[in-house]
C-alpha cells in the first residue's frame, strides 16, 4: 500500500520560498499521476500542480504558474513542490496525493491516496 509523507512547510514572509517534499513508500503505479493540493481554512481543497509519472508532463493552476514547480526524483521516489515568490494567499495546508482513479488531474475527488499535509503560512 502506498504511503505519502509531506514535509518542508513553515512560515515565511511574502516573496520568500519554500520547497515541499513528499516521500513515497510502498507500491506506486508507473503510469500514475502525483499531485499537490492545498486547503485554506474555510475553503475547499484545490489542486495546485500535478505530474504524470511516466512522461513528466505537468499541470498547474493559473495562480501559481511561473512561481511553483512540481518535480519528482525517481531514484528517491520523492515528489517536490518548489514554491517561489510566495504570497499571503498561498497560506494553506498542502497535501500530496497519488493513484488517480479517473477524472480531472487537479480534482481532489479523483485521487485515492493522500498524505497528512504540511502547513505553509505566508505573512505580508
Amino acid at each position: 500500500q502506498v504511503q505519502l509523507v509531506e514535509s518542508g512547510g513553515g512560515s515565511v514572509q511574502a516573496g520568500g520560498s519554500l520547497r515541499l517534499t513528499c516521500a513515497v513508500s510502498g507500491y506506486s503505479r508507473s503510469g500514475d499521476y502525483m499531485a499537490w493540493f492545498r486547503q485554506a481554512p474555510g475553503k475547499e481543497r484545490e489542486g495546485v500542480a500535478a505530474l504524470a509519472i511516466g512522461s513528466s508532463n505537468t499541470w498547474y493552476i493559473d495562480s501559481v504558474k511561473g512561481r511553483f514547480t512540481i518535480s519528482r526524483d525517481n531514484a528517491k521516489n520523492t515528489l517536490y513542490l518548489q514554491m517561489n515568490s510566495l504570497k499571503p494567499e498561498d497560506t494553506a495546508r498542502y497535501y500530496c496525493a497519488t493513484e488517480l482513479t479517473g477524472g480531472g488531474i487537479l480534482a481532489p475527488s479523483t485521487y485515492a491516496v493522500w498524505g497528512q499535509g504540511t502547513q505553509v503560512t505566508v505573512s505580508s
